[in-house]
């Protein structure tokens, strides 16, 4: 089971990420600010984190610097309201990037693609 680190400043959508990752089988724990994250990644150990771009005053893209700086071996994918930021470079850092949606299919699609090309899931695990 890969374990998933969920960073939004809202907490809705942390409650709506963690509920739906976890009926597809994830161990998920979800934190609303930077320093939370960076507390838990120090924690714990992540097979993949999901990032917004904006989390609160905190800027997304410092702190994806911050984890491949720290963490080379952890995926990111980030995950925001904004699609202008596919477009800066800072952003291509990361393994994915999914705009933000009530449906959530687009990201557990990119979730799956970036755990099996990372070896961190099975092929063979592949949800359709």
């Amino acid at each position: 089971m890969a374990r998933l680190l969920v960073v939004d400043d809202e907490q809705d959508i942390r409650y709506l990420f963690q509920c739906e990752l976890e009926d597809e089988g994830y161990q998920v724990d979800a934190v609303g600010s930077a320093a939370e994250a960076e507390s838990q990644l120090q924690q714990a150990s992540y097979d993949l984190v999901i990032l917004d771009i904006q989390i609160g005053s905190d800027n997304g893209l410092a702190v994806l610097q911050d984890i491949i700086s720290r963490q080379k071996d952890v995926p990111v994918i980030l995950c925001t309201a904004f699609s202008c930021y596919k477009e800066d470079f800072s952003s291509w850092l990361a393994d994915g990037y999914v705009v933000k949606s009530s449906d959530l299919t687009e990201l557990k699609k990119e979730i799956q693609r970036v755990l099996i090309k990372r070896g961190k899931l099975p092929s063979s695990g592949r949800i359709n």
